[in-house]
């Protein structure tokens, strides 16, 4: 017979060729641009300097990683990031789930869609387009001051009002996430079993208790999985938008840790310093993966493994 002595390894990869191929392109994204420049964190190390290369560039040991944990100003810097990073879960993480329950409660389907179209929307802005209309927005003769005006009150500097940074931040992320992140809960909800929620109406329990005591729990699962993954960027910030949106005025709230290296390491062309940082910020972020998923399985058994 034909394919008889043809190893399994073989024969799988001769059925399911096509899915392979569409693999492929994927798997080699990312062994070139996530895997490979792993090693490149050996400049992290090390005086680094283009022409001489990673062979010939001298050695310091873990100097950059003191440079920065000491730096006085280092201190500013984390807190501003854990800060943005907090306001980013306490507002931004439920608003999704939040969205998705009433979306879930809609029963007009044509007008769902059009809430959902309208809220998916600002997801496909650049960033770039996103801080152009923010400073449209909160400018002086901006929309939104003119609506004070018209009301009455006082004219607000927002972009160079350093206590107002944080809140624009958070608030334009929401608007710009929270239409995308519901798809997760929105597939998530199609899973529960009706069968749950016919229960508890015989059992007199109205829309608000389904929500509560059915939807919810469901729901849990993925929320962990989410959450889990949230606290691993929790010391990395939409650092693009940081950019386009602060100056010399609003540093006290604005400035975190990736807009300092970006400054430090490409502007000033300390490379090693920024590998350094950025390393840090690697090793932080895994512990805090490893300790949340570690309490979220002792809690409640959900874990990412």
């Amino acid at each position: 017979m034909a394919g008889v002595g043809t190893p399994h390894w073989k024969r799988q990869l001769r059925r399911s060729k096509y899915l392979y191929a569409m693999f492929a392109l994927p798997a080699i994204y990312f062994v070139l641009f996530h895997f490979i420049p792993i090693f490149g964190n050996v400049i992290a190390f090390q005086n680094y300097n283009v022409f001489s290369g990673f062979i010939k560039s001298p050695w310091v040991g873990f100097e950059h990683f003191k440079v920065f944990l000491y730096d006085p100003y280092f201190w500013k810097l984390l807190r501003n990031t854990l800060m943005l990073n907090l306001y980013g879960l306490l507002f931004n993480f439920p608003a999704p789930i939040i969205l998705a329950l009433l979306l879930n409660e809609l029963r007009a389907k044509l007008f769902k869609r059009f809430v959902q179209s309208v809220a998916y929307l600002p997801h496909f802005l650049s960033t770039v387009v996103i801080s152009g209309m923010l400073v449209n927005f909160l400018a002086l003769d901006g929309m939104l001051n003119r609506l004070i005006e018209w009301f009455g009150g006082e004219q607000i500097q927002f972009l160079i009002e350093p206590s107002w940074f944080r809140t624009i931040y958070t608030a334009s992320d929401i608007w710009q996430q929270v239409g995308w992140g519901t798809i997760i809960y929105l597939a998530a909800l199609t899973g529960i079993d009706p069968q749950l929620y016919e229960a508890a109406r015989m059992d007199g329990a109205n829309r608000w208790k389904q929500t509560l005591h059915v939807t919810l729990p469901s729901l849990v699962p993925v929320i962990t999985i989410l959450f889990l993954l949230a606290i691993g960027n929790s010391l990395s910030v939409g650092y693009e938008k940081i950019l386009l949106l602060y100056n010399g005025a609003t540093y006290e709230t604005a400035d975190v840790i990736q807009t300092y290296v970006y400054r430090r390491g490409l502007l000033g062309s300390d490379l090693s310093f920024a590998s350094a940082v950025g390393l840090f910020q690697s090793v932080v972020a895994y512990i805090l993966v490893v300790g949340a998923n570690r309490f979220t399985r002792w809690l409640g058994g959900t874990s990412l493994w």
